[in-house]
């Protein structure tokens, strides 16, 4: 077991499913409330809101954490974004569709917690080679969220987790897959006449889902507008965290080639916390056309051209701007 010296929460223990507040459990698959009740009760327990997913991944060096939560309930995460980047652990935040993500710092902070001004927060975060342990701690409405809302997510391998409810101080150490994020990007699938390369990547991305590689998003990046491009000129980068990239690439890369219309798609794939190494070449391809003889260098274990077609200069250039939305989509005019 992956421990966390000295840690932070007043009483955690290992739930066992025996104890007097073991109720608090949402039930596996409860995200509608009127599922099968008609509107007249709340399945489950209703003080918990369940996390839907959330996934840990961190760089090789294991100094750097990405945590990914996805939520259900916007004004929750919303709510706690606003405090938890108040903790010395939290190097940033920000709201990626129905995702917060939260870039971490690895160590321990003893929070000095208030009501309303500081809530709740992330006390801890430590990396080991196959695992990440986050830990919460809150008071009030904050401790249920930094407790049973975290702690029975999918994705969490074992949590500790403390009572909460009322005015309790509450909190949880919960340890996730240690993960390795993934980018997939794709150009040229699609012809004058059939196919979407947009749609067309985001099925295969769903198709591959699993519980080793998690799909965590989806950007569509524009092009300089080339002579022979389809119609909009545009690229896509999927991202994922991953356990197995390599059974991952080769997973997508046989239903792209199965689906494609095209005999000029691109597939690159990159293996890493960063890629903006990739940023000079990627704005090179918005703001025009670039040759073949431009592309980076291949590096093993880290970025591989999968299916080399002409699409291939695209499938790169979207890598770097996976989730930068509005620079991925932003059309060059000739004036930076």
């Amino acid at each position: 077991m992956l421990a966390l010296p000295g840690l932070f929460l007043p009483r955690a223990g290992k739930m066992t499913g025996n104890e007097p507040y073991a109720i608090i459990r949402a039930p596996d698959g409860a995200q509608s409330f009127n599922s099968g009740c008609e509107g007249r009760e709340i399945p489950g327990y209703p003080y918990v809101i369940k996390y839907p997913g959330i996934v840990g991944v961190a760089d090789e060096k294991g100094t750097e954490i990405e945590l990914i939560e996805f939520f259900d309930c916007i004004g929750g995460a919303m709510w706690s974004r606003h405090h938890y980047v108040q903790s010395p652990i939290v190097r940033s935040a920000r709201n990626v569709g129905s995702s917060m993500r939260y870039n971490l710092r690895p160590g321990k902070a003893d929070l000095n917690l208030q009501g309303s001004r500081f809530p709740a927060g992330i006390c801890g975060a430590e990396v080991s080679d196959t695992e990440i342990a986050i830990s919460y701690i809150g008071i009030g409405g904050g401790g249920v969220g930094a407790s049973d809302c975290r702690s029975y997510a999918r994705g969490v391998i074992r949590c500790l987790t403390d009572p909460s409810g009322g005015g309790k101080r509450a909190g949880s150490t919960i340890w996730l897959p240690r993960m390795q994020r993934v980018l997939i990007g794709i150009d040229d699938t699609d012809t004058p006449e059939r196919g979407a390369s947009w749609t067309l990547a985001h099925n295969i991305a769903r198709a591959v889902e699993d519980d080793t590689s998690r799909y965590l998003s989806h950007t569509i990046v524009q092009l300089f507008p080339v002579p022979y491009r389809t119609k909009n000129c545009v690229s896509i980068v999927c991202e994922f965290a991953s356990s197995d990239p390599g059974l991952l690439i080769d997973r997508y890369h046989t239903l792209l080639e199965r689906y494609t219309l095209s005999d000029e798609t691109g597939m690159a794939a990159f293996t890493g916390f960063d890629p903006s190494p990739l940023l000079p070449f990627a704005w090179a391809v918005k703001k025009g056309e670039v040759q073949r003889n431009l592309l980076p260098a291949t590096r093993e274990g880290e970025l591989e051209f999968v299916m080399k077609g002409r699409g291939i200069i695209g499938a790169v250039a979207a890598i770097p701007f996976y989730t930068r939305f509005e620079e991925a989509l932003s059309l060059w005019t000739g004036q930076d």
